[in-house]
């Protein structure tokens, strides 16, 4: 049995204010050990590579194609925090050579295997990356949360906090994100999958009943954009991304 593994599941937005709109789809993602990165010999898996299913290290971290799991951990360690046990990631692989993850989740453990911390990597659709360290208690179901500091979406403020509801990924997973103003719940968004074998089979088989990831994440992206700007929703301006690569919460932010 290898770590990683394969989360079919339904991602669902639900945004509450100023205008109410709702979408939800299905989809499937891997759950990468990147200690076992080197060692997945599946036929229609390219690491580095095109094949039908794909991973490129180059669309994750810095871009640079170094390492994922030592770019981790130096992010990591320059938070003080621990370093040398598994780290896993959960994303959605390319499809045909094609692919975007709107929000790459890291799970980082302790050398003792215990959970420290998730690192959680976002994109948006002008081609910009930020991410959000975050400590982590070593339990089922975890709580977090941070000030927004990234611009993702033209139709969302930046003066958001989030809050983080995550299931470790284990028989399932949930990765849950409420953006909340001063006066409440803004948009409610989340990923819940099964697990399933990571194999030939299984990831066949998923894209087969997941026919609308061949088109792509981002097409799917721009067409909610359009129906929301068709409700009326105005554009907010894209401001100058943080000079830091990683915002890291202090532990006064961290969600009870």
């Amino acid at each position: 049995m290898t770590a990683s593994g394969l989360y079919c599941g339904l991602v669902s937005h639900a945004r509450v204010k100023p205008r109410k709109h709702k979408l939800a789809y299905r989809v499937f993602m891997l759950l990468v050990d990147l200690d076992e990165l080197a060692d997945l010999k599946l036929k229609t898996l390219g690491i580095g590579r095109f094949n039908l299913f794909g991973f490129d290290t180059r669309r994750f971290g810095d871009g640079s194609g170094r390492p994922l799991k030592a770019q981790v951990e130096a992010t990591l360690a320059e938070a003080g925090l621990p370093t040398g046990g598994p780290v896993r990631m959960l994303a959605m692989p390319q499809i045909l050579g094609r692919g975007f993850n709107p929000l790459t989740v890291y799970f980082c453990h302790a050398p003792n295997r215990t959970l420290s911390a998730i690192l959680y990597e976002v994109n948006n659709t002008f081609g910009e990356r930020h991410s959000y360290l975050i400590p982590a208690p070593n339990a089922a179901l975890i709580k977090q949360g941070c000030g927004k500091a990234f611009y993702v979406s033209p139709f969302m403020d930046m003066d958001l906090t989030y809050a983080f509801r995550i299931l470790r990924p284990e028989e399932r997973v949930l990765v849950a994100v409420d953006a909340s103003d001063a006066d409440g719940l803004v948009l409610a968004a989340s990923f819940a999958g099964e697990r399933r074998e990571l194999t030939d089979r299984e990831l066949v088989r998923a894209w087969l009943t997941h026919p609308w990831m061949t088109l792509g994440v981002v097409a799917a992206i721009h067409l909610e954009a359009l129906q929301i700007w068709l409700k009326g929703e105005k554009v907010r301006v894209r401001p100058k991304r943080p000079a830091r690569a990683v915002t890291v919460a202090p532990a006064a932010k961290l969600a009870a």
